[in-house]
């Protein structure tokens, strides 16, 4: 499965479920083998590093990964945390504005805005230490999003 800064920019939340959502694949296994090394895991995240307008950062975080391969493609920066995030947690609080907003003034580019690897290292991740916590906050969002989709079905 290959996903790019457009899936994360426009198909994809604050959490890339691989287990039920439509990735697109690589067909070329001779490709897929060279990139190895990057395979993504659960709670790794995609940032997309390219936009047009300010969403650029918008991530994605992967979880339900199980037997799949997961690679991040043309446009996107994977991040692999050092220590370990309650599922969704990264999804959603990379998104938010508390975070967001730290990439603005590091966004560069007139026409296409683009967020580079180092900028990113400029940024503070802040979050509950308690991983119960952290659990309960990406559950409550989880569960918001799912409201809200129900009702624009209605």
């Amino acid at each position: 499965m290959n996903v790019h800064y457009g899936d994360v920019l426009i198909k994809f939340g604050e959490c890339l479920d691989v287990s039920k959502e439509e990735v697109t694949f690589i067909m070329d296994d001779t490709s897929v083998n060279k990139y190895k090394s990057s395979f993504l895991n659960n709670g790794d995240v995609i940032i997309a590093d390219a936009a047009e307008d300010e969403t650029v950062g918008k991530c994605t975080e992967i979880v339900g990964l199980t037997t799949q391969t997961v690679i991040s493609g043309l446009h996107t920066i994977p991040c692999r945390p050092i220590q370990v995030f309650a599922s969704g947690y990264l999804g959603y609080y990379m998104n938010s504005n508390a975070y967001h907003d730290q990439l603005l003034p590091l966004i560069q580019g007139t026409k296409v805005s683009s967020i580079s690897k180092s900028a990113l290292n400029d940024t503070v991740l802040i979050y509950p230490k308690s991983n119960e916590e952290q659990t309960v906050i990406a559950k409550s969002f989880t569960n918001l999003n799912n409201l809200i989709t129900l009702h624009q079905r209605e």
